[in-house]
């Protein structure tokens, strides 16, 4: 017994042996535990962030039934399609993540949409989340110190966080995973605290009947209560607050090549992240909406209703205190989307993908692929100038990417792992039989948010006539299938010739010596 546990690998050594038969060398740094894997996708997920700044889509699409049972609905949901990618991960614990699965199990073609939407979705995810965390900022400042909310103001705050998550993402693997894990704490006990806050501080409440069976229809389409079908579409639009904050769990596959015992802790980090954040997220949820003070202010408040809440039910210093906490959670947030994303766009650079692939796949003396990060930033930034116009469709517009770009992403290698049925090989997490009926779910549930989520969110009348305003057009179905018709005319046209989906980096000895060059450099 004592020479057989000699002979047994470390967990590093196991990990480089698996990305080896992956086809990559090590270079990226694997510093992280299981735990700060976990900590990035629960920081990205967010519930300090995207249940406070999307709060208002599901209040004014289905109100408080909405906001909680819809909390609850998305949740489950998003539990499901977290255990069919725990397997994938499990399987393939590379930072290319969905399209490295989609690629090995289909074919190049379905790794360059899947690439491609994963991308664009991680980009459109982090500049909502940083543009949610500048809009709660300068409420935050106006309250302190008076500084402007204005869409000027916001910007220009915004850019100051995304400037703040380069330099962060630029300084080390080391920092990043040690700040997620404070993170993870943070939003756990961030949000206990605002509970509290929110129980025994404000004079008055709503009652249960309203939090759990209160409907409302602020959409502009008529129909109202659940005998309603048309209420039920305008419930079905404010699932997109649910669904814009429970993404990004992809982050632990996208990290797997810096986190330890991979196999396992990847998958793991996946279905944690989720469960644990429908869970605090409902309480944080349920008792934001007894503290509602009254239906139409909340309304009129429409982004910045939770400040609203706060400040009517409460006074400007709890709303003060409590605004202090979901900032700096989102920052955090933030700061981990970049971290995701940037891996991503190394690993898709990795495999010539990416115009300029050369340049960001590189990866700095300290193992971080830092051209990869500036270019997340950018882009990011990029997509958040229409805020400048109007906010509140910038930033609809931003959520609706992120959702629809992430979650295609997740479903087309759920959907091939199905279709390889008992041909495809799990690693140390597997569903067993259980994988037809899990990933049958996921599939349906997928399909269904990204139809939702294409509809309009308000009656728009007809482009050109004169009731019809395009302040409020759903512009997600444009960008949705202009990516589409770009991504497919690129590969028609020229890709098909040269993308071979994820490429081998070379023999073992050619790994190796990558591998030393790294450690020598």
């Amino acid at each position: 017994m004592a020479s057989r546990a000699g002979e047994r690998r470390q967990p590093q050594e196991d990990d480089e042996a698996i990305l080896h038969r992956l086809g990559y060398a090590q270079e990226l740094v694997r510093t992280m535990g299981g735990f700060s894997n976990f900590a990035i996708s629960f920081t990205i997920i967010s519930i300090l962030a995207g249940c406070l700044t999307s709060y208002f889509i599901a209040f004014n699409n289905g109100g408080p039934v909405a906001v909680t049972w819809g909390w609850l609905l998305v949740g489950g949901f998003c539990t499901i399609v977290a255990f069919a990618m725990a397997e994938l991960a499990s399987a393939m614990p590379t930072a290319g993540g969905l399209y490295y699965w989609a690629s090995t199990l289909g074919s190049p073609v379905w790794g360059w949409f899947t690439g491609w939407f994963n991308l664009v979705g991680q980009i459109a995810v982090t500049a909502a989340i940083d543009y949610g965390a500048a809009v709660f900022l300068n409420s935050l400042l106006n309250i302190l110190f008076g500084v402007s909310d204005s869409p000027t103001a916001i910007f220009i705050t915004y850019t100051a966080v995304l400037v703040l998550h380069g330099l962060i993402n630029t300084f080390g693997v080391q920092l990043v995973g040690m700040l997620n894990s404070v993170s993870a704490w943070w939003h756990m006990v961030g949000v206990l605290v605002i509970v509290a806050v929110l129980i025994f501080v404000p004079d008055q409440h709503q009652s249960a009947s309203f939090v759990f069976g209160e409907t409302i229809n602020n959409s502009g389409f008529s129909g109202t209560g659940f005998s309603s079908p048309v209420f039920w579409f305008v419930f079905g639009i404010g699932l997109l607050m649910s669904q814009y904050t429970i993404t990004g769990y992809d982050a632990s596959a996208h990290l797997a090549e810096e986190t330890r015992n991979a196999s396992r802790a990847a998958a793991y980090g996946i279905i944690l992240s989720v469960v644990v954040s429908v869970v605090f997220g409902f309480i944080l949820l349920v008792a934001i909406t007894f503290a509602v003070p009254d239906v139409q202010g909340t309304l009129d408040a429409a982004a910045t209703a939770v400040t609203y809440i706060w400040q009517e039910s409460m006074g400007t210093g709890w709303a003060a205190f409590l605004l202090f906490i979901a900032v700096v959670a989102q920052l955090f947030c933030g700061m981990a989307s970049v971290t995701s994303a940037s891996r991503m766009l190394f690993a898709f650079s990795r495999d010539g993908a990416v115009p300029g692939h050369s340049l960001w796949r590189q990866v700095g003396r300290d193992g971080v692929p830092v051209k990869s990060v500036w270019v997340i930033c950018t882009l990011a930034w990029l997509l958040m100038v229409p805020t400048l116009a109007n906010p509140a469709v910038g930033y609809l517009v931003g959520t609706s990417i992120a959702v629809i770009g992430l979650y295609l992403a997740f479903v087309l290698p759920i959907y091939l792992r199905l279709r390889a049925g008992d041909r495809f090989e799990p690693g140390s997490f597997s569903l067993g039989g259980h994988y037809r009926w899990i990933d049958a779910l996921a599939i349906a549930w997928i399909a269904l948010i990204c139809v939702l989520f294409l509809m309009p969110t308000v009656p728009p009348g007809i482009p050109g006539a004169a009731d019809f305003d395009w302040n409020v057009f759903n512009f997600a179905p444009l960008t949705v299938g202009g990516a589409l018709i770009l991504f497919g005319g690129w590969w028609v046209l020229s890709a098909n010739r040269w993308f071979k989906g994820p490429v081998r980096q070379g023999s073992d000895e050619d790994l190796a010596r990558i591998e030393a060059a790294k450690t020598t450099a």
